[in-house]
């Protein structure tokens, strides 16, 4: 067999390997001509030669290499150079690594295997980190000598590099999904990217300030002071493109940067500067700049992946941004509202010092008993209300108290149950007086309870003055006893009930629920949200329960004894309850309760006019406030006819019963309020010319505007003095009647512009008759010649022109012509019309 024909034989077949063999001439390689090979030779080249995994045979002291196709993909440009060649030479770079592996394995017959092992790969033009599993097998040649090695490996790289990298991005969002402030955030993105540096040799973050200068967030794996790590490296860095959203590839960064990077330490060329993606439509936040390493390619996956960690430090920062806004707008909110706080404590001090300065005198003069009649009234009206201001003062500076934590409680052994039934008892005429019932039922306790009285009276009372407001029929139930280890108080009522929606806000401060219906839409919004925090000084709870149209259930736990409670706030006797407190409240509810004005008597439920006939106009004021509407009604009764209701739906039915010449109206009202009446005035034919002035405690345009939005024609503040609002509904008045005759004016000139096109008619129509007569009358004179015919026919054209002349001046009126005026002579008008009449009358 010649040695084309051995060589043809042994690799025979197809694959790019078995072809370049055949036409190799192996007798210039230390293996020989292939006719010489040792059959365990041949054999094992067969072997490897149909295997589709990579194989390597190496055979003789020269380390002569044959592999397979799949092998040649792994040696990439060492192929096919490799083929017949020394191992040694092919895989210089990695030969520290594999020399002693193969030697070891032809040295004692033993078969190795190693997972990912690391090489230094050449084969792409640059030093390259790859990772092999490898398993090395003794080769033997006929005689069972130890000649060669056979080797079985795949490449892992992709895997191995694919791991590390998902860890790091792992690593990254697990930072992105921390609630951190920015530099914190800076802070552990470096840590990140300083535990694998083999992907991202070095990372600079640069943030963007409000100004729109770049700041140093982190420096990874470079000084912080390096040239390149400042924000005035604009020159290598192309910080503008990246601000306007590229990503843009640096290289030749080796001896400005002076940087080792990569599994064999050469040195960084290469960047990425990619922009740090703010919120949709936002500007960036910064810019990332991120080392490639020199072991790698920066292929479409190496990118991908740099991609992937620009994203996830983005969304770090954004999150990071995001927290400091809301930090800001919470420490804002906090201030706004400690600043709340103590503006309410100042003004509730301020206000002290002139209610004391009111309610003084006013009690003195109240005790004269020489006071007369109509002045004790006013008195009392004063009185009372500045008695309200103190009540509300008095609630701004106990919350203003409890929330800035400066609260005195002095807790003390109290019969909680006998304490309970008295505070109650005392609403029991307003309950009364309102149609309700009140079902108290207070149980002994069977151990002592500690409670600051006056706290626990404020407690009882704003619940108790809650359920009256919002309950209309049926009963109010306040209920105390024992529990396992508390005392539980419930106040419970039959009325509107509370929107499902509602219930989680029902304690927070100054929420009104809108759109309920109550006895009154005054209060200051703070009420429930003090019970909150008086029963929280106690160590209770307090809780609500409610059925929209049913019902409302408050449910207040105490603890017995005394340990939750401050010891040095505990004493052995309290102060003797307040007794004006629980007057206040119940006062303020009585002014609730519906007053039938003097001139309006209720019947049936609708309201009747008291007759008076005595011209003056008539006003319907709707005012929720009964000292406000027997206010009102003194400043205008005197001159005009006022209907005072406490609602704006009596006040509809009271403008729909009887015409109305004004509506004043208060915006906030129980049913309906000013706004809502003020629009179904408007859109109600019958009503809509009404003038309506509208009355509110909500200063500031925004209000105003609101009133007048809604169809108001006029808005008075209050508090307003009584000249401005007699002022006011004077002024009102002469408008609407001006209005009035305006209207009627207007009437008048639309008739007698259809007279005037009527007349223009009539006096077209006669002057064409006209003409056809005049024009017979004259054919007539032509053709008769008896004297006394003619005579007649004379007098009859005299009459025709002058009927012309009249239907002339007609149509000049009608097309408002201005008439001529000329010197007449009346005798001979008169003598005329004397000689036509004695013509036309006299016998024919």
């Amino acid at each position: 067999m010649t040695l084309a024909e051995a060589a043809a034989t042994l690799f025979r077949g197809t694959g790019e390997v078995r072809a370049l063999a055949r036409g190799l001439d192996w007798s210039a390689t230390p293996l020989g001509p292939v006719a010489a090979w040792p059959q365990s030779l041949r054999s094992t080249v067969r072997t490897l030669l149909s295997s589709q995994y990579p194989m390597i045979l190496t055979w003789g002291p020269e380390f002569t290499q044959v592999y397979n196709d799949a092998y040649a993909k792994l040696i990439g440009a060492g192929h096919p150079n490799a083929l017949g060649g020394d191992i040694r030479v092919t895989l210089a770079a990695s030969w520290d690594t594999l020399g002693p592996m193969i030697a070891r394995v032809m040295q004692t017959g033993e078969a190795n295997w190693t997972a990912a092992l690391p090489l230094l790969m050449e084969r792409a033009g640059y030093r390259e980190e790859a990772y092999f599993s490898v398993s090395h097998a003794p080769a033997e040649d006929d005689d069972g000598r130890i000649v060669g090695m056979l080797a079985v490996c795949s490449e892992v790289t992709a895997q191995v590099v694919g791991e590390r990298r998902l860890g790091l991005l792992r690593d990254l969002a697990a930072n992105a999904g921390e609630t951190r402030n920015v530099d914190a955030t800076c802070a552990d993105v470096a840590r990140a990217l300083s535990g694998e540096r083999l992907d991202v040799p070095f990372a600079l973050v640069f943030l963007r300030e409000p100004d729109g200068s770049l700041r140093q967030g982190a420096a990874v794996g470079i000084d912080a002071a390096h040239p390149l790590a400042s924000a005035e490296a604009g020159a290598t860095w192309p910080f503008e493109r990246a601000l306007a959203g590229e990503t843009v590839g640096v290289g030749g960064l080796g001896t400005t940067l002076g940087m080792a990077g990569g599994l064999w330490g050469d040195p960084v060329e290469d960047a990425l500067v990619v922009p740090l993606a703010g919120e949709a439509g936002s500007e960036p936040l910064g810019v990332l700049i991120l080392g490639v390493s020199p072991s790698r390619a920066l292929d479409e996956g190496y990118r991908g992946f740099l991609d992937l960690v620009a994203g996830q430090v983005s969304t770090a920062l954004r999150n990071a941004r995001a927290y400091e806004e809301e930090r800001r707008r919470a420490e804002a909110l906090a201030e706004l509202d400690r600043a709340k706080t103590r503006f309410f404590s100042n003004v509730s001090h301020e206000f002290r010092t002139p209610l004391t300065l009111m309610l003084g005198p006013l009690e003195e003069a109240l005790r004269d008993p020489g006071i007369a009649p109509g002045s004790r009234k006013e008195l009392e009206v004063a009185h009372r209300n500045a008695l309200r201001l103190l009540r509300l003062v008095n609630t701004l500076l106990d919350f203003s108290r409890v929330e800035a934590g400066r609260v005195e409680a002095t807790f003390a052994p109290a019969d909680l149950a006998a304490l309970t039934a008295d505070l109650a008892s005392t609403f029991r005429s307003a309950v009364e007086r309102g149609g309700l019932a009140l079902r108290v039922d207070c149980l002994p306790l069977p151990e002592t309870v500690f409670v600051d009285r006056d706290m626990w009276e404020k407690v009882v009372l704003n619940l108790l003055s809650n359920a009256f407001k919002f309950t209309f029929h049926g009963s109010i139930d306040v209920r105390l006893g024992p529990g396992p280890a508390d005392v539980c108080l419930t106040v419970a009522d039959t009325g509107v009930g509370i929107p499902a929606e509602a219930l989680p806000h029902v304690f927070d401060r100054f929420h009104r629920i809108e759109g309920t219906r109550s006895r009154s839409h005054k209060g200051s919004g703070i009420g429930l949200a003090l019970v909150r925090d008086l029963v929280s000084l106690h160590g209770g709870d307090v809780e609500v329960r409610s059925t929209l149209g049913q019902g409302t259930t408050f449910t207040v736990t105490l603890p017995f004894g005394r340990s939750h409670l401050p010891a040095d706030r505990v004493v052995e006797a309290g102060a003797a309850p307040d007794e004006g407190q629980a007057r206040g409240y119940v006062e303020e509810a009585l002014r609730w309760l519906p007053q039938v004005p003097s001139n309006v008597v209720s019947l049936r439920g609708s309201l009747e006019e008291a007759p008076s006939g005595d011209g003056r106009p008539r006003i319907v004021l709707a005012d929720d406030n009964a000292d406000m509407r027997a206010y009102a009604e003194r400043l205008l009764g005197r001159d005009h006819q006022v209907v005072a209701v406490g609602d704006g739906a009596a006040a509809l039915e009271a403008l729909r019963k009887a015409p109305a010449d004004l509506l004043l109206t208060d915006v906030m009202m129980p049913v309906l309020d000013g706004i809502a009446l003020t629009r179904a005035v408007r859109a109600d034919p019958a009503l809509r010319t009404v003038p309506v002035i509208m009355l509110s405690a909500r200063a500031g345009a925004e209000a105003g505007v609101e009133g007048l939005e809604a169809g108001a024609d006029d808005y008075l503040v209050k508090p307003f003095s009584a000249r401005e609002l007699q002022a006011r509904v004077r002024a009102n008045l002469e408008l609407s009647r001006l209005r009035a005759e305006a209207q009627e004016q207007a009437v008048q000139t639309r008739k007698m512009d259809a007279i005037e096109q009527l007349t223009g008619g009539v006096a077209h129509d006669f002057n064409n008759l006209l003409a056809a007569v005049m024009g017979s009358l004259e054919l007539a004179e032509r053709k008769v010649t008896d004297e006394r015919a003619l005579r007649l026919l004379h007098n009859a054209m005299q009459a025709a022109q002058r009927g012309a002349r009249l239907t002339e001046q007609l149509l000049a009126f009608s097309l408002k012509q201005r008439l001529e005026a000329h010197p007449v002579d009346l005798n001979g008008v008169l003598s005329a019309m004397a000689e036509q009449l004695h013509r036309t009358l006299e016998p024919v």
